[in-house]
């Protein structure tokens, strides 16, 4: 019901509204306008506890709403702002008076919110922040002084989660009102993309915040920006599934209508292959984002659902976070990409959304830390688990060498998805053998072999999408009608992630290798052993995922 309530929202009053959107007053009175409905609806307070003004939903229920306010590119950031980084830094670290006066006015949109965390000289590297904050003499307040870059929302929110350095190395958040005296906003910045959401400096002159309005502890600000940015990149990779499909609609319903040599280029292979792979890829990374809703879900369950339960939750699947972001940032921009390939010259052509969809979508890649670094923190997080006993990596290293010396194993030929199970597990098997072959020779240097960490991190999104997408098709009722569909949706991602894999193993090696040629003939034949030719006919299975985009004239899974 909130799905449908979000859905219909974005298509009546959002995208309709796209003009007025795209081409704000100084006010941005039409944004923050859509966000105050959007809060009359319920839509600003899913993730606020009910004691403070809000529902209380679970996760899946807000990625669903995240993806189906997807449609429009300036909502879906503005909208994810305020009840993302906006609101949930209060409702995981602020205190019972925080809450009581904050949470029931921003679930309803009555007072609108902004995270400002990013400087001119600190992006990526958060924690190096200059602005200062300093304790009066009476210890009645802080004194702000600094700038924070790239706002969301900060021409028309009321309240900003400010991060400073206090003492000049206790990292800390602070709840600043916006008419404090001292804090000024910068002029709007011209944009590529996302036209329609604000974005300003903010700049703290002398700006008195009372001691009260310390969220969390002081030099904690760290616990509280990492991990409301794993929701801020969970959200993201959820929002890049919704714009997706909605660039998939675009494309389809154009190609069906634009006609070449006397029939419509939705008749051409070309174009055919390419609704197929957005549809396949859109399929794959449906099932990594509900897949890590419902894990999400059942770790609250089982531990609670108070504030510091839910928060460890989402902290403990900080990998999978970063997978989500990363892996669907970059759908979305093969899928606008090949949107605009679709329309031609039309594509380019602001007549056209889709022309739009492509510069909204750029800036995936970048937000809530950019794909290279939330590349770079993988495989470094997945370590750090490991050694706490929450993953068993040394189990599954373990069985990798056991199969690197074992005999090769035949291929499955089975139709019950045999084969795609197989290959699967044959390519957890690589990435573990290869990332591990990384950890050995590098282990006190891990760290600074970036392009060593890209890999590993490759496939180890590779392998997450992978087992997303073939276990949630196992699960499927056979008997439903859109089952077939979905397992021929399932080989084509296997036929394209499992060589990925491989080719990320292999490259890894050879690197290690080099120099050393009995080590590289070591590694070739163990890959020998574990890579296989997939034998699935990707072409002809994409043909019949291009026939149902066609027939439906949308996503189809």
């Amino acid at each position: 019901m909130f799905a449908d309530t979000a859905r219909r929202f974005a298509l009546d009053e959002v995208v309709t509204a796209h003009d007025a959107i795209e081409h704000p007053d100084a006010s941005f009175s039409v944004m923050a306008g859509l966000l105050r409905k959007a809060g009359e609806l319920g839509l600003l307070m899913i993730d606020v506890p009910e004691e403070y003004g809000g529902l209380g939903m679970d996760v899946t229920t807000s990625m669903l709403c995240s993806e189906n306010l997807a449609k429009q590119g300036s909502f879906a950031v503005s909208w994810g702002a305020h009840v993302g980084i906006g609101s949930l830094p209060i409702v995981f670290f602020g205190s019972d008076a925080q809450k009581k006066r904050w949470l029931p006015l921003l679930a309803t949109g009555e007072k609108l919110a902004a995270y400002a965390l990013t400087e001119p000289g600190s992006g990526s590297d958060a924690l190096a922040a200059k602005t200062r904050a300093v304790l009066s003499e009476d210890g009645s307040h802080y004194v702000l002084n600094g700038t924070k870059m790239w706002i969301t929302n900060a021409g028309f929110a009321d309240l900003f989660t400010v991060f400073c350095q206090v003492d000049d190395n206790k990292f800390t958040a602070f709840l600043v009102e916006r008419d404090a005296e001292g804090l000024s906003l910068g002029a709007e910045e011209r944009k590529m993309g996302i036209k329609g959401s604000s974005t300003r400096m903010v700049v703290l002159d002398g700006v008195k915040v009372p001691v009260g309005n310390v969220l969390g502890q002081v030099g904690r600000g760290h616990k509280i920006a990492f991990n409301i940015l794993n929701v801020g990149r969970f959200k993201l990779g959820v929002g890049a599934l919704g714009s997706g499909k909605v660039v998939l609609g675009y494309s389809v319903k154009y190609a069906s209508e634009r006609k070449q040599f006397g029939e419509p280029i939705a008749n051409f292979g070309a174009i055919r292959e390419k609704l197929a792979r957005m549809a396949v890829d859109l399929y794959s990374l449906e099932s990594c984002c509900y897949r890590l809703a419902k894990d999400i879900d059942d770790t609250i369950e089982a531990a609670g659902h108070g504030p510091e339960q839910v928060m460890a939750a989402i902290e403990e699947f900080a990998v999978e976070d970063s997978i989500l972001k990363v892996y669907g940032s970059e759908v979305q921009a093969y899928c606008v990409d090949e949107g605009v390939q679709i329309h031609g010259g039309y594509g380019y052509s602001a007549e056209y959304a889709v022309e739009g969809a492509y510069r909204d979508a750029r800036i995936q890649r970048i937000f809530e830390g950019t794909n290279e670094i939330n590349r770079m923190l993988i495989p470094g997080m997945v370590l750090k688990r490991t050694m706490k006993g929450q993953l068993p990596l040394f189990t599954a290293v373990a069985a990798a060498d056991a199969a690197a010396a074992a005999d090769k194993e035949p291929l499955p030929s089975g139709d019950a998805l045999e084969r795609e199970i197989f290959l699967t597990k044959k390519a957890k098997t690589l990435a573990v053998y290869a990332a591990n072959q990384a950890i050995q020779k590098h282990m006190a240097d891990l760290k600074d072999q970036q392009e060593l960490l890209m890999l590993m991190a490759d496939m180890m999104i590779q392998v997450y999408a992978l087992d997303s997408t073939v276990t949630r098709t196992l699960q499927l009722d056979p008997a439903d009608s859109g089952t077939a569909l979905k397992r021929v949706a399932c080989s084509c991602v296997v036929a394209s992630h499992y060589p990925r894999v491989a080719s990320n193993a292999e490259a890894l090696l050879v690197h290690l290798a080099a120099g050393d040629q009995a080590l590289m003939d070591s590694y070739f034949g163990v890959l020998d052993k574990l890579t296989y030719r997939t034998g699935i006919n990707g072409v002809a299975l994409r043909r019949v995922i291009a026939d149902a985009v066609v027939d439906r004239q949308r996503y189809p899974m």
